[in-house]
């Protein structure tokens, strides 16, 4: 422990942000590092505990607290603190295949767990991490170090979301001939084209792919292997097959009126506003534009803020944001104590913008959409939404939400954005390869284990475990690289 009064001195600093009225004049990232020698004062308040909960990725309640990848926190935390950057780096990798994305758009569970934030604020993790590999990029540590060996057996990965690539980058590194199919026109996936830019610049994706292509990694983009003439063809010229392609069926709103124009997928949204900024800065016109229309988001996750962001940048003219559950409140309760998940209200960028724009917060909870009106042209011009209310189930015990007698009232929108989830992955790929579903419409494989019913065809990702956060999919891409790797040649080292 390099400065054991660290917690004691120095108090929580992060990176600053530009002003909310001056960053929605664009999609760039909006947040401002601190100097190393800034950022070593907030390594200086790790308190490397007997017990770091920062690192134990463990599910409480329901929700994850600290990391799922098991990072060495307290101990890169003392390496940035004596200014040792290149050995911080190091320990990095050892458990992340990507910190440049982690250190973007993880919602840190890590700091959750973190013991300063028992009695105080937590140690800023996620901003050390940031530090650690844009001071790798810089010192050419993160360059490319393609394997001196190679095994001559040939993987494909279908998919190039963060498990894909995590499964690549494992694999390769390995020495296996890795191979990525991705059915968009750029690789990343949700990295790519459901995260906006503001949070996640995508030429850190394109870095980073650029080193893994530089190691032996190929990537092809632009296909998609959704047909059994195309899945045969994958499996008789590779050895062992990853699917990684998400869980990108969106949950519908099945309410009178659903055919209006104007009502969209938020996945289809976001990607449509990305896919034209990184063509041509939004000159082409190709995408889905809130500009001058009266918004209404259904969701109040990640995605629904990215929304919210994103019709502000296009110059939308009011934003509605619809929550079904209560507004959570501003500090923990007696319920809910440390470390479990804080489920106390968290305004996010997007939401901070709608107020900073609007004059007020955008979400109105216990709402709900009751039917969707048009005009005589099929256009949406209004909402007719509902209030609801928590109430017990005598027979189960189980709360739900519930409409309330006569609460309906009508809202003017003419744009509707769903963000309501995801309910699995589509049938395209699994249809095409064979293999069998589960009650949730994910992959099915054995428990413990990333095999499907199929021989040498693997699944992983939120192909595998459901919609998720970026941090697990990197963890399931390199729990199931270790299970490949096992079964191709007898042992692992990964």
């Amino acid at each position: 422990m390099g400065k054991p009064t660290g917690f004691l001195e120095y108090n929580r600093e992060t990176s600053e942000e530009i002003s909310t009225l001056e960053r929605i004049k664009n999609f760039n990232e909006f947040h401002i590092s601190l100097s190393n020698e800034k950022q070593q004062l907030q390594g200086a308040r790790c308190m490397e505990c007997g017990v770091p909960f920062c690192q134990s990725g463990i599910l409480m309640k329901g929700a994850v607290t600290g990391c799922p990848l098991h990072n060495l926190i307290p101990e890169w935390n003392d390496l940035i603190f004596s200014g040792n950057f290149d050995k911080a780096y190091e320990r990095l990798l050892k458990t992340n295949n990507f910190p440049e994305f982690t250190s973007r758009v993880c919602p840190a569970p890590c700091e959750v767990g973190c013991t300063c934030g028992l009695n105080g604020e937590s140690i800023s993790i996620k901003e050390n991490e940031r530090c650690i590999i844009e001071n790798a990029y810089l010192s050419g540590l993160a360059n490319s170090k393609p394997p001196t060996i190679r095994t001559g057996k040939k993987i494909a990965i279908i998919g190039s979301g963060p498990s894909g690539l995590a499964a690549a980058d494992q694999l390769n590194r390995r020495g296996h001939s890795v191979t990525v199919f991705e059915r968009e026109d750029r690789i990343g996936g949700l990295l790519t084209y459901g995260i906006p830019n503001m949070k996640l610049d995508k030429s850190v994706i394109d870095r980073k792919v650029k080193v893994m292509e530089e190691e032996g990694v190929i990537f092809i983009t632009n296909t998609n292997i959704d047909t059994k003439a195309k899945a045969s063809k994958i499996l008789k010229e590779y050895d062992s097959v990853v699917l990684a392609c998400g869980a990108s069926n969106p949950r519908d709103i099945k309410v009178p009126g659903r055919e209006a124009k104007g009502i969209y997928f938020a996945v289809d949204f976001l990607k449509s506003t990305t896919k034209s900024l990184l063509n041509s800065n939004l000159q082409d016109g190709n995408y889905i534009s809130a500009k001058g229309k009266k918004v209404v988001v259904i969701g109040g996750g990640d995605t629904g803020n990215d929304c919210v962001g994103t019709s502000i940048r296009h110059g939308a003219l009011s934003i509605l944001q619809l929550e079904m559950m209560p507004k959570l409140p501003d500090e923990r309760t007696e319920d809910n104590p440390w470390p479990e998940w804080p489920r106390i209200l968290k305004t996010d960028y997007g939401q901070e913008e709608a107020i900073a724009v609007f004059g007020e917060d955008p979400r109105v909870y216990q709402t709900t959409i009751k039917e969707f009106i048009k005009n005589e042209k099929g256009e949406l011009c209004r909402l007719k939404v509902v209030k609801l209310e928590a109430k017990k189930d005598e027979k189960s015990g189980r709360l739900s939400m519930v409409e309330i007698p006569s609460s309906e009232y009508e809202v003017e929108a003419d744009m509707v954005l769903i963000a309501a989830g995801f309910l699995g992955c589509e049938e395209k790929v699994t249809k095409a390869f064979g293999v069998e579903l589960n009650e949730r419409t994910n992959v099915l494989t054995a428990k413990d284990s990333y095999k499907t019913t199929l021989k040498n065809v693997f699944a992983a990702g939120d192909m595998h475990r459901g919609q998720s956060l970026v941090v697990w999919a990197i963890r399931e891409g390199r729990e199931v690289a270790r299970e490949v790797d096992f079964n191709l040649m007898g042992y692992t080292n990964l």
